[in-house]
């Protein structure tokens, strides 16, 4: 990975930050994303520190907005003419229904179009030098989600786990899509689950006092966030999986997703829908 340019979104905490510390010991080039300024200073002096590699930048945006995914983006064409390895890490789950900038159920924005987005608009640098990574961070909380075409703003009702469950569920059927897309050139995509991580994530969930007793409880049992980075690393950097593309991944190696991630025809129905609702159709 030396010198090769790595940019990972949702990296100054938990999972994206621990990767960022594994690849930067390796001596790749970091671009690192966040929602919160202070975080991603915080996060870059720690990765300096942690791997001795200077290489690293923060870029801040909040990917509760179209614009500003757009507006990362072109930061990115401005520092990268190339990249070598995008890891779409960043999202968040919402203990009450919300809306983004753009009008869109807050987790379906963050979690799916925004990476989405961001993908379509960073492909041609990825597609520019030479063989290149997609690594899109998903989780087994899709086994039990169906996409709900008639209704993907959650208007009819909302749990936050189980809308949380249909976005990771979208992850895998864009990286399936994707994949299909990319086929004949050098670039992979490839899907992941950490596994239960014991990071920030759900810390500001507004959920009932059991909820998040619960959370609380599963947190004392869970993986740290460098074991559940140790498989977006294996994807973004082994040569064991150079050239393949479209798998979903758990510990390193390959495992089936459900029966309703393997549905090619919502895998294309999503696509045409993520590009009309990101206005790139």
């Amino acid at each position: 990975m030396k010198d090769r340019i790595c940019v990972i979104t949702g990296a100054t905490d938990g999972i994206g930050k621990a990767a960022a510390c594994s690849l930067a010991l390796q001596g790749a080039k970091l671009l690192l994303h966040g929602r919160d300024p202070e975080k991603g200073i915080r996060a870059v002096a720690e990765v300096k520190a942690r791997s001795g590699n200077p290489a690293v930048e923060f870029l801040q945006a909040d990917f509760s907005s179209l614009a500003q995914v757009r507006h990362l983006a072109g930061m990115l064409a401005e520092r990268a003419p190339r990249i070598d390895v995008l890891i779409n890490n960043a999202g968040g789950i919402f203990g009450k229904r919300a809306l983004s900038q753009d009008g869109y159920e807050m987790t379906l924005a963050v979690n799916h179009l925004a990476p989405f987005l961001l993908t379509h608009l960073l492909v041609e640098q990825l597609k520019s030098g030479g063989p290149a990574r997609i690594v899109t961070t998903a989780s087994n909380a899709h086994r039990r989600a169906r996409i709900p075409f008639d209704d993907l703003q959650s208007t009819r009702g909302y749990s936050p786990m189980g809308v949380y469950g249909m976005s990771k569920l979208a992850n895998i059927l864009f990286t399936r899509a994707l994949a299909k897309r990319l086929q004949g050139t050098s670039v992979t995509a490839t899907a992941v689950h950490p596994g239960f991580c014991r990071t920030g994530f759900g810390r500001d969930l507004q959920a009932s006092p059991i909820v998040k007793g619960i959370f609380r409880v599963a947190s004392l049992f869970a993986r740290s966030a460098e074991k559940g980075a140790e498989t977006v690393v294996y994807l973004a950097s082994s040569p064991e999986v150079q050239g393949a593309s479209g798998g979903y991944y758990f510990d390193c190696k390959p495992i089936a997703p459900s029966a309703a991630a393997q549905d090619e025809a919502a895998a294309e129905r999503l696509w045409q829908v993520s590009e009309q609702l990101v206005g790139i159709a």
